[in-house]
């Protein structure tokens, strides 16, 4: 079992040790944009990883959990694995993965069943290191008028390594999710549950809340802005029935700035209605954001990108 950091209230505690039980880390991997995220949160059915069109959406670990009578599968959202470039974020996410395939009991391998390309390969290598079960998911069967074309490409793919398992499905249309987790509850290794049944992640609200604003500047901004943000949570003053939160979005350049904010400051204003909207459902209660930009050069390449990745308030 992966060295995870486990809640205080521990799981185990609620079944009794006549019971055999199934618990196991699920690190779910691919290149960027086949859907990873999507999977997740369909599976937990809450929304704790952000999406977007836009690859690379994904920068931290996120963790899942998903509890099932004995089973408690522990999902890793990974961010997705890409060819090397020289840019230090890039080589950071792609080691965040690395460490996923390496922790993990088991590996979930999503790829778009419209499309294998070289960075697929890429991510088989990898997995063709490790001892160790692995699930092959072909995402986004609903943009498939013909499912009957599905079978030679998994015949193709198939030839390639010997998979523990195929299941096609799509994660947006929540179709062939469960059948999914089935398969993954037959492969989770015997041991005693590490979280309580109805906890479905170990993230904090201050680090949700700081990715759902990144997820709307993603889904929001132009190609090139979005890889130079970051958000950080300065405030979080919760009671009975108002959240004040108080964001910092950090950016390399003064145009990247003036884009943030928008033409008198109507981005700014639609980011932080989009986000405050989301942040309400998730924690049921009004909620007050305040969000400022402000600049630091070149914060991509900085040394201590491990460090932010890694995210302190998680």
């Amino acid at each position: 079992m992966s060295d995870i950091e486990l809640n205080n209230n521990n799981g185990a505690d609620l079944i009794s040790d006549t019971i055999k039980t199934f618990t196991g880390s699920v690190a779910i991997v691919g290149r960027p944009n086949v859907g990873k995220s999507t999977l997740l949160n369909a599976i937990l059915g809450e929304k704790i990883s952000i999406t977007s069109k836009k690859p690379q959406t994904t920068r931290h670990r996120i963790l899942g959990i998903k509890t099932m009578g004995v089973y408690q599968a522990i999902y890793l959202d990974t961010p997705g694995f890409h060819k090397n470039t020289p840019r230090q974020l890039n080589r950071t996410l792609n080691r965040t993965v690395i460490g996923a395939l390496q922790e993990a009991d088991l590996i979930v391998f999503v790829i778009d069943c419209r499309h294998w390309t070289n960075e697929d390969d890429l991510m088989l290598i990898r997995l063709k290191q490790q001892e160790k079960p692995v699930i092959l998911v072909l995402n986004k069967i609903d943009t498939v008028n013909d499912r009957m074309k599905l079978l030679p490409i998994i015949d193709e793919i198939s030839k390639k390594m010997a998979f523990s398992a195929v299941v096609p499905l799509s994660a947006l249309k929540e179709k062939n999710v469960e059948a999914l987790e089935n398969v993954i509850n037959e492969h989770l290794p015997e041991g005693k549950h590490l979280f309580a049944a109805d906890d479905i992640t170990n993230c904090t609200d201050r680090f949700l809340t700081a990715e759902l604003i990144r997820e709307k500047l993603m889904r929001l901004l132009g190609d090139e802005v979005p890889y130079a943000i970051r958000v950080e949570i300065e405030k979080f003053d919760d009671s009975e029935t108002l959240l004040r939160i108080a964001a910092l979005i950090w950016v390399e350049k003064p145009g990247q700035k003036a884009i943030v904010i928008g033409h008198k400051g109507e981005m700014l204003k639609k980011v932080g209605q989009l986000a405050r909207e989301d942040m309400e459902a998730l924690f049921e209660k009004k909620v007050f954001l305040h969000l400022w930009v402000k600049i630091k050069e070149n914060w991509t390449d900085d040394d201590n990108l491990a460090q932010y990745l890694g995210h302190a308030d998680r």
